[in-house]
């Protein structure tokens, strides 16, 4: 289904839509996009060395989750496996 299902919620809960980040203020969240997807791979990669929960890191993935079109967020998954993603994280 267009992988849906990574955007469905639960029923009763409401839809979230990213704040406005003054880093990004014009119309195209490409960047936005990249940037959170960056921030929320960099909060994880952090906290499991650290030994935490990554439960801080949920507000990056809800708002890359919410800008980025599901294709770009498999392809970036896949290139982290892989070790060819081009981003530093």
């Amino acid at each position: 289904m267009l992988g849906l299902q990574a955007c469905a919620t639960a029923p009763g809960q409401k839809w979230w839509t990213p704040p406005f980040d003054p880093r990004f203020p014009n119309q195209n969240q490409t960047r936005n996009c990249y940037q959170n997807f960056l921030d929320y791979q960099r909060c994880v990669k952090t906290m499991s060395r650290r030994g935490k929960n990554s439960e801080p890191c949920e507000y990056y993935f809800r708002v890359y989750n919410s800008l980025c079109p599901t294709s770009w967020v498999q392809n970036w998954n896949e290139q982290i496996k892989d070790g060819t993603f081009a981003g530093k994280i």
